[in-house]
């Protein structure tokens, strides 16, 4: 079974009134002039109802009191001194107010969720985008829970906010009716409240359960929205047609939403138990109130506009209660929400920041790996063990190993997007961890093995190798040129301007350049690799796999424009291909974590261990019967 989140185990109602608190707080900063006009038009639309009624009793009692002989007037009742047709006007105008206020409160909802949703996002991308590292972002507990908190971002303050003023035009209508009820009766004014204290505990209670429902489900609802989008992935589009995987994932995807909706049915079912015998003894108590009072007053104690007052203000005490527990259910379950807000936005970046941060100087000597150990989590295996590694200023590092060596992790140490779990890695000297990590990675490139295709146009594409010079076109061209992209980038459509993404497709014309193209796997690698460009001359370049998706002869042609690129650069390439890393200064081979092997592509060979035994197999790939026989010739002549 999945825990509840822990927000609702902990905190209690302080927890719950802080978040409330602090909801409103951005709300009040969304839009002060909106907030207080929305709290105003709260104010009167809570005093309205009772007003109506008490103008209404005037009415019928003075109706009354002219038409009825003195001795028929109910003891200690007296008319009313305000005239008849004032009080008709004074009703007609509070109904004139009353049809058109939500009309008014509506547009001021509205404007203010825009200006609320507007923080709240910024708040929280803006947290999301101060993790350093990328440990939470692995983490599938912390991806539940930033999903709980964009939910939140876009729901939460906006719900608390509305539940907030609610509950206090409810309480106004509340007490406004009960000082009525209160002249007419003590009695049962008494006994309206008592009856609705029940309701507004249990319902409570029931949202407090579909909170943690909503925690337990949140599993279930990742990957019911993964089936989804792998369903309409145009990179899954193939297989999924040539496999026949569609039903087979329909039928995961089917499979998530019943558990989901089952989760919601039992909530829905003690929602319908409790709400039912509820709803049923607040009708019996204003029918008995009712009884009672149209006896009393046949018996001469009340007047016909007492009745009418109590009727009313049975009836406004109840929904305004009834609103009171709906504003308040609506409220807590989206304060439990909101707290997954709170925590997320609340969030430092995972990776400790130097209380006395170092400058991180020019390369001058080169970066040294020093003893690293590291592993994912506490309890998981050691993807490095122990790896002492110099990459000296101005050389050629290749990292050679099969899948899952550690080649990959170690660019990412590199990066600092992971700090090691033990052992350090230092930059001419000085400890990654005491230097401010926006500073380091402004001196690395890179071409990531998972590059990113951006729906951005070309030169956007480019461009966000450097945000300092995303607009600087003809630094963007020398960095295509660069990757040998130039050519094809300039026959698009619109050149540099042309859309990289069909996403934004709208029109009917296939051909149009502005609805963009889609390009295949080895351009967007020539793509990736010029926006690795735009940051010529930074004193660390990382290539990890940069030619994968390239064909024999493109690929060819990157790694020789790749050394000369590379040549008297400090550079790490990680590649299966043998034959991109022979040429490399200095080559690490890492099994199972650990360096097993180093040296250059000559004296690996002579060695005759893992790097020779690679190289050989995929040498042996490339010759054929012709090559051998030719091979045999040459040597008998």
């Amino acid at each position: 079974m999945v825990d509840q989140p822990e927000v609702t185990k902990v905190g209690g109602w302080r927890g719950l009134v802080s978040r409330a608190f602090r909801a409103l707080a951005l709300t009040w900063q969304a839009g002060p002039i909106a907030a207080t006009s929305y709290l105003f038009l709260t104010i009167i639309q809570g005093a309205i109802p009772a007003a109506v009624t008490l103008f209404t009793k005037w009415l019928l009692d003075g109706i009354q009191f002219s038409t009825t002989s003195p001795e028929n007037i109910p003891a200690g009742q007296s008319p009313p001194d305000i005239h008849p047709m004032l009080l008709v006007a004074a009703i007609g105008g509070l109904g004139v107010i009353v049809a058109g206020m939500p009309y008014l409160t509506n547009y001021i909802q509205s404007r203010l969720k825009r200006g609320v949703t507007l923080v709240v996002q910024d708040r929280l991308f803006g947290a999301v985008n101060g993790f350093d590292g990328m440990a939470r972002f692995e983490n599938p507990a912390f991806l539940d829970r930033l999903r709980m908190a964009q939910q939140a971002a876009t729901m939460a303050p906006d719900q608390t906010a509305t539940a907030i003023f609610g509950i206090i035009q409810s309480t106004i209508t509340v007490v406004s009716f009960l000082g009525v009820l209160l002249v007419i009766s003590p009695i049962m004014t008494a006994v309206t409240v008592v009856a609705a204290i029940p309701a507004f505990f249990i319902q409570l209670a029931i949202s407090r359960q579909q909170a943690g429902m909503m925690w337990s489900l949140s599993p279930r609802n990742r990957r019911q929205l993964f089936y989804q989008m792998l369903m309409l992935d145009m990179a899954a589009v193939k297989e999924i047609r040539l496999f026949g995987l569609g039903d087979f994932l329909l039928g995961r995807m089917r499979r998530e939403t019943k558990a989901i909706n089952e989760g919601e049915e039992k909530i829905d079912r003690k929602v319908l138990s409790s709400q039912g015998p509820l709803a049923g003894a607040g009708a019996l108590v204003a029918a008995g109130g009712l009884v009672w009072m149209i006896s009393a007053t046949l018996a001469g104690q009340f007047t016909i506009g007492d009745v009418s007052a109590f009727i009313a203000a049975v009836a406004g005490v109840q929904a305004a209660i009834g609103g009171m527990v709906s504003g308040a259910t609506q409220g807590y379950q989206a304060l439990l929400l909101f707290g997954h807000y709170v925590d997320v936005s609340d969030m430092k970046s995972e990776l400790p920041a130097a209380a006395d941060p170092k400058p991180v100087p020019s390369l001058a000597t080169g970066i040294r790996v020093e003893d690293v150990w590291f592993r994912y989590t506490e309890d998981g295996p050691w993807v490095l063990r122990g790896v002492d590694l110099i990459i000296p200023f101005g050389r050629s590092l290749a990292l050679v190993g099969l899948n899952g060596a550690g080649k990959s992790t170690l660019v990412k140490l590199l990066c600092r997007l992971y700090d090691p779990t033990r052992g350090r890695i230092t930059w001419d000297g000085v400890d990654l961890r005491d230097v401010e990590v926006s500073r380091l990675r402004d001196r690395i490139s890179a071409v990531f093995q998972d590059y990113m295709s951006y729906d951005l146009s070309a030169a956007e594409n480019i461009g966000v190798g450097d945000l300092a010079h995303l607009d600087d076109r003809p630094r963007v061209v020398a960095a295509a040129k660069e990757a040998d992209v130039h050519e094809f980038v300039t026959g698009l459509g619109r050149g540099y301007d042309t859309m990289l993404s069909r996403i934004f497709f709208q029109g009917e014309d296939n051909e149009d350049p502005d609805e963009g193209v889609t390009l295949s796997g080895g351009q967007w690698q020539r793509i990736a690799l010029a926006r690795a460009m735009m940051r010529a001359g930074r004193d660390l370049l990382i290539l990890d796999e940069p030619s994968a998706g390239l064909d024999a002869a493109a690929e060819q042609a990157m790694h020789d424009q790749l050394r000369q690129y590379r040549s008297g650069a400090t550079s790490v390439l990680i590649s299966h291909r043998m034959g991109a890393v022979r040429h490399a200064d200095h080559i690490v081979v890492l099994q199972d974590g650990r360096i097993t092997e180093e040296g250059d592509h000559s004296e690996l060979m002579r060695s005759g261990g893992e790097y020779a035994r690679l190289f050989s197999i995929q040498a042996a790939n490339y010759v054929t019967d012709v090559d051998t026989s030719s091979a045999e010739a040459a040597t008998t002549g």
